[in-house]
């Protein structure tokens, strides 16, 4: 399994990917700890101002705490939190990174709708590409790019995007398949031996019929491919490699569905653009041959017109 994280022998996380990392990780954290992230993610200046002593007073926690905090998030001590949090009040003054706007209200116009659910698509990207662990996406690519077969889990939403990157390798000839059926997953898991890799999708990391096949495939020998928004989650005991997404805040109008499929698409999109640059001598021919017979089906010849 994959240090899960930054700060344990890894480069702190550049500031821009701090916001990023209190979103993903607050919810898995003591209530003591989220109110220091809640904190640093809400004033970066101010918290930057702060001694060690002077946030655990503001948080109504105690300087381990705030310690601890900084580690969990990657940074090796909170003199490098206070680094980045300054840095990322740096960019925010300077418009490059924007606060986070209001939740959806019941009663907000179609236009501001819009408005913000475009903006949280927007830092759900930036958020997943900025806390995307690129040399886990490295291996993951080379283990696709090699596989005999690929099987790849999801339950719900997770489902979609778990079909939407087995068409996609399908059609640059690798074989692929997408099981939303725990009891199909399970079955087709025992198949699978070295050389075969796993992908279980989760935003909680916790969904227990996504963890059971990749745990199956895990012990088949399989290589397992985990893309959650929970790398600390139950999924990661059984993943070589974990691929974290982001997810904007969570409300009674934008459930966490919403925003776990958008930064769980990206991660799709990098896995299957990656395969097919590594592939690309029999991936071309194959993407050219599946767009052809589209389009031939779709002519007025093919369909009697």
């Amino acid at each position: 399994m994959k240090e899960i994280f930054a700060g344990a022998g890894g480069a702190s996380p550049a500031p821009a990917a701090l916001a990023a990392k209190v979103r993903t990780l607050a919810p898995s954290m003591t209530r003591s700890m989220q109110r220091v992230a809640e904190a640093v993610a809400g004033d970066p200046a101010g918290c930057a101002a702060l001694t060690v002593t002077g946030l655990a007073e503001l948080t109504g926690t105690s300087e381990a705490t705030v310690v601890r905090t900084a580690r969990l998030l990657g940074y090796p001590g909170y003199r490098d939190l206070r680094l980045a949090l300054a840095g990322l009040a740096a960019q925010q003054q300077s418009g490059r990174a924007p606060s986070v706007t209001a939740d959806i209200a019941v009663d907000d116009p179609i236009a501001d709708v819009v408005a913000k659910l475009a903006y949280d698509e927007q830092q759900t990207l930036a958020d997943t590409a900025a806390g995307l662990d690129t040399a886990q996406l490295g291996a993951a690519v080379t283990a696709l790019a090699a596989a005999r077969r690929i099987d790849i889990y999801g339950i719900g939403a997770s489902s979609l995007v778990g079909q939407d990157l087995a068409q996609k390798l399908l059609r640059i000839g690798l074989i692929a398949h997408a099981h939303g059926d725990p009891h199909l997953a399970i079955t087709n898991a025992v198949q699978l031996r070295a050389k075969d890799v796993a992908i279980a999708i989760t935003h909680s990391g916790s969904t227990g019929d996504v963890i059971e096949p990749l745990r199956v495939a895990f012990e088949h020998g399989a290589t397992t491919i985990a893309i959650t928004g929970r790398p600390d989650g139950p999924v990661s005991q059984y993943a070589d490699h974990i691929l974290t997404t982001s997810t904007a805040r969570e409300s009674e109008l934008r459930p966490a569905a919403m925003s776990s499929r958008t930064s769980q698409l990206l991660v799709v999109d990098c896995l299957f653009v990656g395969v097919a640059q590594r592939t690309y001598e029999s991936a071309a021919p194959a993407l050219s041959a599946s767009y052809e017979a589209l389009a031939h089906r779709h002519s007025p010849r093919s369909t009697g017109r």
